[in-house]
């Protein structure tokens, strides 16, 4: 594999992931430090390591993001500078005995990258050092090329220490940055119900539920005029208006065309095919998008209930990730469940105000909205 191939993989890896910077482009400081935390994480991975052994098996996973994210950030500082990301792990693999490691071929529009890997024989804590020091050479006043480049080379270094394959990390990084930050196309998006399940075992492609409290202070639902699932309250002592969850469900489901709740509710459940029924419609399936409700709900009070917010933290989305990891949803990006959460505390808002109302679900154009108690369908 030649430089010049690799070089055209990193190229687009550089193109595909400025789309998911959102910071400040004339403002070097913020990605300077994200940076140097990125590099700090990276240490922290390995002293768990260290410390907990085979105790600890999330580490390749949390040391595969720790390096990505420190790519991101790279990239980041490039961009600013105007520096050219293939050419700068050119020039730092340059002059050295290496190897080459790492194939991506599937970075966006195809290709592969090899990476080349000065050979060292140093222990992975002096080449973590090594980095630790070249991250703090970049804060010293602006990054010229030579600081860059020795950065770039103390990375690819404790990289190869740590035992990771490098285009892991670059496919890894892409996925999870645009995953996170760029608008999914709806069209590239799974459909969890498809052609082999019937109008009885799909969720409902449009939706009106009416939202109703009587005076005990039990909120209901209402689907077709009929009742469905359990009359609610906000069973906590502060009253918070969680009695209106049910809400972020219809939101999963026509946002994220996922809910094993509502499907429960109106009895959509893909009885048909058994494997479909038992791990994706399951009770461990219900149990865990509640729980991911619930600890949203946790979140979303500090928050004001999203309330003027246009975004979701990252670190949010993330735990949501591992909350989901396994079932079919996985499958969705995190912006995907930033849509869903905000427009579901958009609705939820409102409901809580007046104290009712109707949910209005749109599969198709994957939205969320709400209607007054007077609104008739």
């Amino acid at each position: 594999m030649s430089h010049s191939q690799g070089s055209v993989a990193f190229s687009r890896y550089a193109a595909e992931i400025s789309e998911t910077d959102v910071l400040d482009p004339r403002d070097l400081n913020p990605v300077l430090l994200g940076l140097y935390g990125e590099v700090g994480g990276i240490m922290a991975t390995a002293k768990k390591h260290v410390r907990e052994g085979d105790r600890y098996p999330g580490y390749a996973k949390a040391a595969l993001e720790e390096f990505g994210d420190t790519l991101w950030y790279l990239a980041a500082i490039c961009r600013r500078l105007d520096v050219d990301l293939a050419g700068l792990f050119d020039e730092a693999s340059a002059g050295t005995s290496y190897r080459q490691i790492g194939v991506a071929s599937d970075l966006p529009g195809g290709g592969c990258a090899r990476v080349s890997i000065p050979v060292s024989t140093a222990s992975l804590d002096t080449r973590l050092f090594k980095l630790g020091r070249s991250a703090a050479s970049l804060l010293d006043g602006p990054p010229d090329q030579d600081k860059l480049v020795n950065f770039a080379r103390d990375y690819l270094e404790a990289l190869n220490g740590a035992q990771l394959v490098f285009s892991d990390v670059v496919q890894g990084n892409l996925r999870k940055a645009r995953g996170a930050f760029v608008a999914p196309d709806f069209t590239q998006l799974p459909d969890f119900d498809g052609q082999k399940f019937g109008p009885e075992e799909q969720l409902p492609r449009n939706f009106a539920i009416r939202v109703n409290q009587r005076p005990s202070g039990k909120t209901y639902l209402q689907w077709h005029g009929v009742f469905i699932g359990d009359p609610l309250t906000d069973n906590i002592g502060d009253p918070d208006g969680y009695r209106f969850h049910d809400v972020f469900h219809l939101a999963n489901a026509a946002i994220l065309h996922w809910s094993p709740v509502m499907r429960a509710l109106i009895k959509h459940k893909r009885k048909s095919i058994a494997a479909y029924d038992e791990a994706e419609d399951g009770g461990r399936a219900i149990v865990v998008e509640e729980g991911v409700t619930a600890w949203i709900f946790a979140q979303a009070k500090d928050l004001k209930f999203f309330d003027g917010q246009t975004r979701v933290s990252l670190g949010l989305l993330k735990t949501i990730g591992e909350f989901v990891k396994g079932f079919e949803v996985d499958k969705c990006p995190l912006k995907l469940w930033e849509r869903s959460i905000l427009q579901g505390y958009a609705v939820f808002r409102e409901i809580r105000a007046a104290q009712g109302g109707w949910i209005i679900g749109d599969r198709a154009k994957r939205t969320l909205s709400y209607q007054p108690p007077g609104w008739t369908p």
